[in-house]
C-alpha cells in the first residue's frame, strides 16, 4: 500500500490531461488527483501505468475504466455534498473512490463474488468507508431507495426499470447502453413517476452489465 510522491506527481498530470480532455468540474479533478488509482489495480505490473488514461484488467473479465470515463459519468452526476448514490458496478472500488470524495453517501453493488470480496476489503484500508453489497445491479437496492444519484459503470442492454423506480423525482441515472461494441452514454433525469428526460452523449466502450440472475 505505497503511495509515492512520483505517483502523486503522475496524477497531477493525469488530472492536467483530462481538463483539456475537458473536464470542467474542480472537485472531480481534485478526486482524480487524490486517489492513488494504481492501489485499485490488483496486478502490480501494470502499477506504473496506472496514471496513463487507459483501462487495466482487474481480474473476472472486468476491467478498471479509463480515468476519463470515470471523470465524464461522475462530472454527469453534478454531485452535491450528503446526496445517496447507488452505484451499479463496484469493479475495482475506484470509481466508489471517486464518488466518495465527492462527499456523497455511497450504496455500490457488485455481481462478481471475487470483486466484491476484493473490493470490500481494500476500500477500508484506504479509508473509503461505504456500503458494498454482492447482488444483481439489475435490481438495485430497493431496501435503500429511493436515490438522489445513480450510476452504471458497465455497458447494459437496456435501461432496467428497477433503477428507474428508485430513483428520487429530480434524481439523476447515468447509464451507457447498448449491446454492441460501443455504448452511447445516457443522462436520465427523472421529472415525475413516470415521466424521465434523456439526454443522449458520446460512446464509449463498457464492459457488458452481466445479465439477470435466472436469464440466460
Amino acid at each position: 500500500m505505497v503511495d509515492t510522491y512520483r505517483h502523486k506527481g503522475l496524477r497531477k498530470k493525469l488530472a492536467e490531461v483530462l481538463a483539456k480532455k475537458g473536464i470542467k468540474d474542480s472537485k472531480v479533478l481534485t478526486a482524480i488527483e487524490t486517489i492513488p488509482r494504481h492501489l485499485f489495480i490488483p496486478d502490480n505490473a501494470l502499477h506504473k501505468y496506472a496514471y496513463e488514461d487507459k483501462p487495466f484488467p482487474i481480474g473476472a473479465g472486468q476491467t478498471i475504466s479509463q480515468p476519463y470515463t470515470v471523470a465524464f459519468q461522475t462530472e454527469l452526476l453534478e454531485l452535491k455534498p450528503r446526496q445517496k448514490v447507488l452505484e451499479i458496478g463496484t469493479g475495482s472500488g475506484y470509481q466508489t473512490a471517486v464518488l466518495l470524495e465527492m462527499g456523497v453517501k455511497v450504496f455500490s453493488i457488485e455481481r462478481q463474488k471475487a470483486l466484491y470480496e476484493r473490493t470490500k476489503e481494500l476500500l477500508p484500508k484506504l479509508n473509503y468507508n461505504t456500503k458494498t453489497f454482492y447482488g444483481d445491479g439489475y435490481k438495485g437496492l430497493p431496501t435503500f431507495a429511493p436515490f438522489d444519484k445513480i450510476i452504471v459503470t458497465a455497458g447494459a442492454p437496456y435501461i432496467p426499470e428497477d433503477l428507474l423506480a428508485q430513483l428520487k423525482i429530480g434524481g439523476t441515472l447515468v447509464i451507457p447502453v447498448d449491446e454492441g461494441e460501443s455504448q452511447r452514454m445516457k443522462k436520465i433525469k427523472k421529472l415525475s413517476a413516470t415521466n424521465f428526460e434523456t439526454e443522449d452523449l458520446t460512446l464509449f466502450k463498457f464492459v457488458p452489465l452481466l445479465k439477470e440472475k435466472g436469464q440466460d
